[in-house]
């Protein structure tokens, strides 16, 4: 039976994540788990992630999952969901700098105390449903059409401009980037399992993954 780890390091929405994996796929051991011979065995993995940068890192740095991460990331199917998307980036502005796992190039940047578009104030964090749109063709955008709207809560984000590993983009004052991907790691800002039909897809399109 195919295995399905959850990275338990305190600050992911793991609840909700493992109930979304089982319910898409239902013969699929889900297991939410700090234990890294766990983690190793699992033939898919994902990084959650809610809160604080600083914390997040602090907690993935203090527990080794950093180090686990970079090792179980190179070899099967790996997900990233929101600050979990956001500690595989090089670094966060959030906390006055933040240096994180460093899968991917990119920077994380605050949207800004005065986001404007068309002559009205954005709010901060950018909370709710917003469009993504495919940038690369992906196994995890199976079955979901190129706009589909994904739910988002954040006051950070993954650069688009000049992003290489962009594989999903939005817009809310600034274009960002809406997930990544490279070889056998896909990554999401937006919260799948909080996505309704959409995210629930791609939730199963990732258990279904080969990583190729």
């Amino acid at each position: 039976m195919k295995t399905v780890a959850i990275i338990d390091y305190g600050m992911g929405n793991l609840h909700s994540a493992r109930k979304a994996v089982e319910h898409v796929a239902p013969d699929v051991t889900v297991l939410v788990t700090d234990n890294a011979d766990q983690i190793r065995e699992a033939d898919h993995v994902i990084l959650p992630g809610v809160g604080a940068i600083r914390d997040c890192m602090a907690e993935i740095r203090r527990l080794e999952v950093d180090t686990l991460v970079r090792e179980v990331s190179r070899d099967r199917p790996f997900l990233g969901i929101c600050v979990g998307m956001q500690a595989l980036m090089s670094r966060s502005e959030e906390n006055n700098g933040v240096d994180c796992i460093g899968l991917f190039p990119s920077e994380v940047r605050y949207f800004g105390d005065n986001l404007v578009e068309n002559g009205e104030r954005l709010k901060v964090p950018h909370m709710g449903w917003n469009e993504v749109f495919q940038t690369i063709d992906h196994p995890l955008w199976h079955n979901i059409p190129d706009g589909d709207r994904f739910y988002f809560v954040h006051s950070y984000y993954a650069e688009a401009e000049g992003n290489a590993d962009m594989a999903g983009r939005a817009h809310y004052g600034v274009d960002l980037a809406a997930a990544v991907a490279r070889d056998n790691i896909f990554a999401v800002q937006f919260h799948p399992e909080k996505s309704a039909r959409a995210g629930l897809q791609l939730l199963k399109n990732f258990v279904d993954w080969s990583g190729k």
